[in-house]
C-alpha cells in the first residue's frame, strides 16, 4: 500500500471498479432521476411549535382569532378622545384628569367620557370611548391629571383589531419552512401545533476494517474514520437527523446484523465504502443479493462507484432507504451534495432541492476526465476591478458593491466584483485530499463533454458553505 493510498478512508473502493464498462455507467443526471423518483415526503406529524422548528408545514396555518384580537395601544402614553385634545400644543398646553391607569394583559374597561384620560402600556386594551393615544413623550407624564403638549391624529397610535389578520384568514401557507418568524406568525394566529414533515433519521455507517475511531492509538494499516464524521455533518445540515454509527469492519455477518438492527428505526441508511468489486467489498456482498438495491457506476469524477435502493419491505411498510456511496473522503462528500442531499430535501417536503449555483471566472486551470462529468472542490473569492484600471495589473480598487462613483471631474469610475474559483488543492480533485475539501466553499460542476479547463473561463459552482 502506498503513502496516498493510507490517507484513504476505504482503500479498496474506487481502484477496482475503475475497469467497469464504459456503456454500463448512467449519467449524474440520470442516476439522481432514479433516486429522487423514488423519494416521497415523509407522512407528516403535528408537533408543537418548539419541535417543528425548521420543518416544513403539510398544511395551511389558519387564524384562530383576529390578530390582534382587540384594539391596542402601540405605544406607552394616555388613551384620549381626540375631540378634547384639537386645539393642544406646546403653545396651548391641556390639562385634563386621569381617571385608569391600563397596563399589558389588563382585562379593566373604563370607559372615558369627554374631558377624561387613561394612563396606557403598550399593548393593553383601548378602553371604550377613547378614539386615540398620546405618546407619554408629549405630556409631562402625569399620574394623577396630565398636561398633553401636541394634539393627536386621527386614531393616532391604535392598533385595530384584525389589523394584522382576521380569523380565519391563512398566515402560513402549506410548504412553508418554519424559521423563527414564521414560528412568531403561528404562535400569533393562536396555534399550539402545526402539521409538518418531520426530519428523517439518517443512520450513517463507514465500512472498513481499516477504520478506527479519531484519536484511538493506530498500527500500520490503520487509519481514522473520518468519513462517518464527515457524513453525518452533512447530514444534520441538511435537516435530518443523524444517527452515526461510525466503522463496520469487512465482514459480512457483523454488517448484515447491523443493517437489520436499523431497519425498524431510520428512514434512511448512507455507507461510505465496498461498493467497488473488490475483494472485500462488503456493503456490496450483503446488499445485491437483497435484489432491492442497484449498484452500478456513474459518469462522475470523483464518485463513480454508487448503490442506491431500499432495505427490504416488512409487513407492507417500506425499508429504508440505501445510499451506497464510495469510500474516499472526496468522493463520499461529493456524492452526498450530488444525490443525498437533494434527497433527504425531499423526504423534509422542502420546495427547492438543490444547492445554489453560482457562475465563477476560473483562476487557476485544470484536467478534467472524457466522458465523466466533474466536481471539483473550489475555494470561491470575489474580487472588484476597476474599469480604469489596466486589466493586467490585478487591480482591487473600487466599490465592493459594484456601484459606480462620479469623480470630481465629472468622470465615471464603474467597478464590479467578480467571483473567482481556483481548486482548494493542488491535487486537484483527488478523492482522498480530505485536508484540501475543508477549504473549498463550492463544487466546480465541468460537464462531461469537457476536458480541459483554463484560466479565464466561466464555470458554474454549487455553492456548499
Amino acid at each position: 500500500m502506498t503513502d496516498t493510498e493510507r490517507t484513504h478512508d476505504h482503500t479498496h473502493t474506487e481502484r477496482a471498479d475503475a475497469c467497469a464498462p464504459a456503456t454500463s455507467a448512467r449519467s449524474v443526471a440520470a442516476h439522481l432521476a432514479i433516486v429522487l423518483g423514488s423519494v416521497d415526503p415523509l407522512p407528516p406529524v403535528r408537533l408543537g411549535l418548539d419541535e417543528a422548528r425548521g420543518l416544513v408545514l403539510a398544511e395551511d396555518v389558519l387564524t384562530v382569532t383576529d390578530t390582534p384580537p382587540f384594539d391596542n395601544s402601540a405605544m406607552d402614553g394616555y388613551a384620549v378622545i381626540r375631540a378634547d385634545l384639537l386645539e393642544a400644543s406646546a403653545q396651548n398646553p391641556i390639562t385634563l384628569p386621569v381617571v385608569a391607569d391600563l397596563a399589558a394583559g389588563t382585562d379593566q374597561n373604563p370607559r372615558l367620557v369627554p374631558g377624561q384620560v387613561a394612563r396606557i402600556m403598550t399593548g393593553a386594551p383601548i378602553p371604550d370611548g377613547a378614539d386615540a393615544v398620546v405618546p407619554i413623550e408629549d405630556t409631562d407624564q402625569g399620574t394623577e391629571q396630565v398636561t398633553i403638549l401636541q394634539a393627536p391624529k386621527p386614531a393616532a397610535h391604535v392598533r385595530r383589531a384584525g389589523e394584522d389578520a382576521h380569523a380565519g384568514d391563512r398566515v402560513l401557507r402549506a410548504g412553508s419552512v418554519l424559521w423563527p418568524t414564521r414560528v412568531a406568525a403561528a404562535a400569533s394566529a393562536g396555534t399550539s401545533s402545526v402539521l409538518v414533515h418531520p426530519a428523517p433519521r439518517v443512520a450513517v455507517i463507514s465500512t472498513g476494517s481499516e477504520l478506527v475511531t479519531p484519536g484511538s492509538p493506530t498500527r500500520r494499516g490503520q487509519i481514522p474514520d473520518s468519513n462517518s464524521f464527515l457524513l453525518s455533518a452533512a447530514v444534520a445540515e441538511a435537516g435530518g437527523i443523524p444517527v452515526r454509527i461510525g466503522a463496520v469492519p469487512d465482514d459480512d455477518d457483523v454488517l448484515r446484523a447491523v443493517l437489520t438492527e436499523l431497519a425498524g428505526q431510520v428512514d434512511v441508511i448512507v455507507l461510505s465504502g465496498g461498493v467497488s468489486v473488490g475483494a472485500y467489498d462488503v456493503v456490496k456482498a450483503v446488499l445485491k443479493p437483497l435484489g432491492t438495491v442497484d449498484f452500478g457506476p456513474v459518469k462522475m469524477q470523483p464518485g463513480k462507484p454508487q448503490g442506491f435502493g431500499r432495505w427490504p419491505a416488512t409487513d407492507s411498510v417500506p425499508g429504508p432507504l440505501i445510499f451506497a456511496l464510495p469510500g474516499n473522503p472526496v468522493s463520499a462528500y461529493v456524492s452526498f451534495e450530488v444525490f443525498v442531499r437533494p434527497a433527504l430535501r425531499r423526504l423534509l417536503g422542502q420546495e427547492t432541492l438543490h444547492r445554489r449555483t453560482v457562475t465563477a471566472t476560473v483562476v487557476d486551470g485544470w484536467r478534467s476526465p472524457p466522458g465523466r462529468a466533474q466536481y471539483m472542490p473550489v475555494i470561491l473569492t470575489h474580487r472588484t476591478i476597476d474599469a480604469d484600471a489596466d486589466s493586467t495589473d490585478g487591480s482591487t480598487d473600487g466599490s465592493a458593491d459594484g456601484s459606480t462613483d462620479v469623480s470630481t471631474d465629472g468622470s465615471a469610475d464603474v467597478s464590479t466584483d467578480i467571483i473567482e474559483a481556483r481548486p482548494a488543492s493542488r491535487g486537484g480533485s483527488g478523492s482522498h485530499l480530505v485536508a484540501g475539501l475543508a477549504q473549498a466553499n463550492g463544487l466546480a460542476i465541468v460537464l462531461e463533454g469537457t476536458t480541459h479547463i483554463r484560466g479565464g473561463d466561466l464555470i458554474t459552482v454549487m455553492l456548499t458553505s
